[in-house]
Formats: structure tokens, C-alpha cells, sequence
């Protein structure tokens, strides 16, 4: 629901936002009160002594303050777990308890003061204080945590939203409009500068800056959702989508020539992934071989490899190279040039010889710093004219601008000239992982017409990537791998998109005050069970009265597109002024790789894998659960593959003899 309207402002938090927080505050004003009554007790009748006045009068106003201020909390407790999130009816009261709470602040922190004045004399005393100061820090921190520095402008903003904005003239909608998008964008642009002020201002960042905070603020400036409400509907649409899964029918068999060319591939797949993975250098080798890695690192790195480094051409190489070479297999004569030269829009990458395969091997590093994120986010779409394809040709910019720096290093500067040289009759191989694999494979078409027979393997490419067109014809080179649940092959502007519509529909369709909601989705994420079968559906008497968007009659930007798929007002139109974004697909041809067996196990049981073809719909919307990142990992889709080959080569494995019966979708 929208964000809780106190002193003359929107917060990032709802009037059902404050049940955990107070309490556990009650808790510990609860456990404070029965301890200063405790030492009332034990001090009664000895208050005669020097000093036992002012300790007298000082626990008697302590322990009524406390008393107040205990049954002011149960009061906010109680009503904020009234309603529902959408149903916000019975927590009205809840801003004039903040009022109230607030206010006994003020004697809270006069006694404080006046305990600190006594606290050289009083030791019950300055333990006291010490708890308050403990309490009111923590309070300054949440207000900081919750403060939304557009909540001014959203509060200042009901006069012209619901009907009153849609009576408005066009133009003047669209300039009120324009500006609070404008106010937004900035706000999230200075967000970014502070958590990257790291990095040097120059022109690629502060581009990157504003791309991504205008991005981010068409993404969010249409809703009034607080971080609760998002966390409650990816609970209830997890055990939603598991209900779903658990009643899906059997899947039709796959015939033998689909199955011959899928083993094929994965075989390619297998022997590629540990190149892709090589890509990330040490601190990848490091996590993947906690214990014996640093040794190795550390042996290599500090001995006699300096000359070897000389023969191989490379940037801020460090002990990256000796972690791909234990990682590869090959030897340092098979390396023709290694970069870790890291800025916006330029990623690490390797170029090496591949005796076993015959073929010149590019492999492009996926995301590793602040650096590859925020050419991760740039998710603008930006044309990218291939030779010979016809249709739209355009894709996502940041790898769009990664790829082009990685063209001009490898064309311009003559360093695959320089590998086909040595080794003329071999083919051209590009892999990566994650952003890697999206920056590989708009390579790929980039180099396909100079180098035909060129093959790219995509592990885990993002979904938002590269158009309709680009994606059909880069079904002829490129082979991309999915395993699981993983959240960045199902990463995209629409899918988002259609995950923020789900969220405002199963929300506002719960019947559930949101700590229950909260409470059983963190106990069914720990440790699994039946998904909540309780109905979502509201009784139609109230149906009317709740089904509002979580937008609220009173929110800035009232008129989004996700508020007009739940509103039932006929005359309600979205705005002229929202950003529609171009879809964006998966590349080649795609290889979707799922666990077999129950969907939690235990730590110790050993997985087991199929897979199939999938068509690129299949990763049209986002699935929420525990695996969606680490799903994601290079050394979880390495093992996975090393898995099917295990099986694929042991005919007597069951699980082997069901990857014969697979489906495509």
C-alpha cells in the first residue's frame, strides 16, 4: 500500500510496516520496566542515603514514562496487524500513534539529559541512559532507512492526481508529469553517485548515471509500493508459482534426432563452460577452491612466471593468468593475449589456442565489479546494424558498447590476426558467462561475416539482449545455457515489468495482514512445506472496497500502467507520457537445464540433471525461489554440465536413461 503520509510527508514504509519493529522495541521497554521495578523494590526503604532522592524520583518517573510508552507501542502493534496490505481501514489511527510516540520522545529525552548530570553519582542511572541512547540511535537510523526525498513532493501532489489529474488539460498533465519523472530521475542519479563515489566523473559514468537513474525512475515512479509490499508479493507468488508447478502434466517426449543433436551440444557446452569460468581469473578460482587455491596461487605467483608473462601480450594480468591456466589446463604458449583492463563498457577478456578442439578461443569475463554493473544496467536499447539481417537490429546498450570496445581490440588492433597466423586452419570459438556471455554473443554477429564458421556458447546470458531479428539469426552460431530458476536469463525491462504487475494483483488479492504473510514466507523459504493454500480470492462484498491499486486514490503517478490492469474505471486511460520499452530476447538456440527430483534436498545428496531445447517464451517471466542467484553461479552451471556428461556416459544411470524423454518447448 502507499507509503504512511506523517509530518507533512510520504515515508518509505506502510502503517503495516511498524508490527515488527515495535515489537520488538516493546520487548525491550517491557524487559527495561520490570528491571528498573526490580531495583525499585530492592532500594525501597533505603532511599534515606546521600543521593537516594534523586534516585528515588528518578526511578518513579522512569517507571511511569516506561508505562506509557509500553502501552503506546502495544497500541501501534496492535493496530498495524489490523487489515489487510490493501485494506487500510482499521490502521487509520496508526499516523496519530506516531504523533504520540513521537512526542514522548521529548520527556524521554529531558530525563536522559538530566540522568547524564547524575550519572557520576548513580551507576542504575547511567545504565539507564545507555539504553535510552541506544534506543534513540536506532530510531535516528530507521527514520534515515525509511525517509523518501521525494515524499514531500508525492504529499504535495493529491491535488493533482486520481480524477482531479485526469481533468486537467493534456499538455498540463503531461508537464506535471514530466517534471515529478525529471525530480525522480535525478534523485535516483545522485543515489548512484553516492554509492559509486568510487569511481572517477568522467563522461562514460556520468552518462551511465543518468541512463540508469532515468531507467529506474520509469521503472518506480508508477507505483507507491514500500520494500515490504515487494518482499509479501515475492512470498506469495513463490508458493503461487510452486502450487502451479506441482499440478503441471506431464511433458511430451522428444524425438531421437532433437536428442543426438542436444547431446552434441551439451559435450560442446561442457568442454566451453571451464574457458567461461577461467575468464573470472583468482577471485573466482579463490571461492570455487577455498583451501587449496590461495597455495596454488600463492606458489605460482611468487615464483618464476615473470618470463612466461613477458611472452604472453596482456594488461593487469597479476595472478589472474596462473588461476586460468590451473583452471583451462593449457599451457602458457597457448595464450595470445589476456586483458584485465576493467572501465565502463570494457570488460576483461582472453584470446588462447584450443588444440583439443582446433580453434582460436575468445573468452569474455562477466560481471566482477561496480564497473560491470553499471554496464549491466544500462539497459537502453541501442541499434546495432548486422550485414545480412533483415528487421529491426538493435540491442541491450551496455553490451552493445562492451562488444564494440572488444570488436576494436580484437579487429583493430590486429590481435585475431595475430592468433590465426600461428594458427590458420583452426575456427573461431567466443564463450562467456552472465555478461560475458551477452557481450559474446553481440561479438559473435559483429564477427560472423568475417569469420562464418565462428560458434559462440552463451552460460547464462541475459534475457533483455538483443532483438526479434538478431535473436533469430544468431540461432545459427550461437548455443546459450540456462540452468534452473536463474533470474538473469529472465532479466528484462518487460519481464519486470509484468513481475511488478504480479505483485499488484496477488496483493491486492490477498486476505492476509502482511506479518502473517512475511512470517510464513521466510518460515517456507528456511524450510520448505506445502505452499499456503488459503484462499486469495477477497469475499465479493468487500471486493469492491479493496481491490484499489497499491497505488493509492492519493499517489503521484496514479495513472500507471499497472494501476490501469487492476482499475475498473472505464474512463481511466494510461499516461501519453510513459516510456514503453522494446522487447528484448535470449540468444541461439537455447539449452534449459533442470533438477531432477524433489525441489528442496538435502546438502549432502547429490544432484542429478536434464535437459532439453527451449524455446525463448519459456523465460518470458521471472520464478521466484531461493535457487534464482545461485542458479546463476559459473561453478553451479560448470557442475551441472560435468553432471549431464556424467550421466550421458553412465547408460545405466536412471536418471541418464530420463534425459531420452525430454521435451521442447
Amino acid at each position: 500500500m502507499p507509503g504512511i503520509v506523517a509530518f507533512g510527508r510520504r515515508w518509505g514504509i506502510a502503517s503495516d510496516d511498524l508490527v515488527f519493529p515495535g515489537a520488538f522495541e516493546l520487548l525491550i521497554r517491557v524487559l527495561w520496566w520490570i528491571g528498573t521495578l526490580a531495583l525499585y523494590i530492592i532500594h525501597k526503604g533505603h532511599f534515606e542515603c546521600p543521593g537516594g532522592a534523586v534516585l528515588h524520583r528518578y526511578l518513579v518517573v522512569l517507571l511511569v514514562l516506561l508505562g506509557v510508552i509500553i502501552l503506546s507501542l502495544c497500541a501501534i502493534v496492535y493496530v498495524s496487524a489490523q487489515g489487510t496490505i490493501m485494506n487500510s481501514g482499521p490502521r487509520r489511527s496508526v499516523p496519530a500513534l506516531v504523533y504520540l510516540r513521537a512526542l514522548l520522545y521529548v520527556p524521554e529525552f529531558v530525563l536522559a539529559c538530566l540522568g547524564a548530570v547524575w550519572v557520576n553519582e548513580e551507576t542504575v542511572i547511567s545504565r539507564s541512559v545507555g539504553i535510552f541512547w541506544i534506543i534513540f540511535i536506532s530510531m535516528a537510523i530507521g527514520v534515515v532507512v525509511v525517509f523518501d526525498p521525494l515524499g514531500s513532493q508525492r504529499q504535495g501532489a493529491t491535488v493533482g492526481t486520481g480524477r482531479v489529474l485526469r481533468d486537467m488539460e493534456s499538455s498540463e498533465s503531461e508537464q506535471f508529469l514530466q517534471r515529478a519523472r525529471s525530480l525522480a530521475a535525478r534523485v535516483w542519479e545522485c543515489r548512484l553517485r553516492l554509492l559509486c563515489c568510487c569511481l572517477p566523473p568522467d563522461d562514460n559514468h556520468r552518462a551511465a548515471f543518468s541512463n540508469i537513474g532515468q531507467l529506474f525512475s520509469s521503472f518506480f515512479s508508477d507505483t507507491d509500493l514500500v520494500v515490504s509490499d515487494i518482499a509479501a508479493g515475492l512470498a506469495l507468488l513463490h508458493q503461487e508459482q510452486d502450487k502451479m508447478e506441482q499440478t503441471r502434466t506431464p511433458e511430451e517426449t522428444v524425438g531421437k534426432p532433437f536428442q543426438d543433436d542436444l547431446d552434441v551440444a551439451l559435450e560442446s557446452a561442457t568442454h566451453w563452460m571451464r574457458f567461461a569460468e577461467a575468464a573470472y581469473g583468482w577471485p573466482l578460482y579463490v571461492y570455487s577452491h577455498p583451501f587449496t587455491g590461495p597455495c596454488r596461487l600463492t606458489a605460482d605467483c611468487c615464483g618464476s612466471r615473470g618470463e612466461q608473462y613477458d611472452m604472453v601480450g596482456g594488461e593487469n594480468m597479476g595472478c589472474h593468468f596462473t588461476s586460468i591456466l590451473q583452471t583451462t589446463g593449457l599451457q602458457y604458449r597457448d595464450f595470445i593475449h589476456i586483458s584485465y583492463h576493467n572501465q565502463i563498457y570494457e570488460i576483461p577478456f582472453y584470446i588462447a589456442l584450443d588444440h583439443k578442439k582446433e580453434a582460436v578461443l575468445v573468452a569474455v569475463r562477466g560481471t566482477l565489479s561496480l564497473k560491470d554493473v553499471l554496464t549491466d544496467l544500462s539497459a537502453e536499447c541501442e541499434n546495432l546494424p548486422i550485414e545480412g539481417v533483415s528487421g529491426a537490429c538493435y540491442a541491450h546498450k551496455g553490451m552493445c558498447q562492451a562488444a564494440g570496445y572488444l570488436y576494436r581490440r580484437l579487429v583493430n588492433d590486429g590481435i585475431l590476426s595475430q592468433a590465426f597466423s600461428i594458427a590458420p586452419e583452426y575456427r573461431l570459438v567466443i564463450v562467456g558467462h552472465s555478461l560475458g556471455a551477452g557481450t559474446a554473443s553481440l561479438l559473435a554477429a559483429l564477427l560472423r561475416s568475417t569469420y562464418p564458421t565462428l560458434q559462440c556458447y552463451a552460460f547464462s546470458p541475459p534475457g533483455g539482449l538483443m532483438s526479434k531479428a538478431l535473436a533469430e539469426y544468431s540461432r545459427q552460431f550461437v548455443v546459450s545455457v540456462v540452468l534452473g530458476k536463474d533470474l538473469v536469463p529472465r532479466l528484462s525491462i518487460p519481464n519486470m515489468e509484468d513481475l511488478k504487475r504480479r505483485i499488484l494483483k496477488i496483493v491486492s488479492n490477498c486476505n492476509k495482514p502482511k506479518y502473517r504473510i512475511l512470517l510464513q514466507g521466510c518460515w517456507y523459504e528456511m524450510f520448505g512445506g506445502v505452499p499456503d493454500d488459503s484462499p486469495t480470492e477477497l469475499d465479493i462484498p468487500r471486493e469492491e472496497e479493496l481491490s484499489r491499486p497499491l497505488l493509492g486514490g492519493d499517489s503521484l503517478l496514479h495513472h500507471s500502467p499497472s494501476y490501469h490492469s487492476l482499475t475498473s474505471d472505464p474512463d481511466f486511460s494510461p499516461s501519453p507520457t510513459h516510456q514503453t520499452h522494446l522487447p528484448l530476447y535470449l540468444p541461439g538456440r537455447i539449452i534449459y537445464i533442470t533438477e531432477d527430483g524433489p525441489p528442496r534436498r538435502s546438502c549432502w545428496s547429490q544432484a542429478s540433471y536434464r535437459s532439453e531445447w527451449a524455446n525463448e517464451m519459456a523465460f518470458r517471466s521471472v520464478l521466484i525461489s531461493p535457487r534464482m542467484l545461485a542458479d546463476h553461479m559459473p561453478d553451479v552451471v560448470h557442475r551441472a554440465l560435468q553432471g549431464l556428461e556424467r550421466e550421458t556416459q553412465n547408460p545405466l544411470c536412471p536418471s541418464a536413461q530420463s534425459n531420452s524423454h525430454l521435451n521442447v518447448i
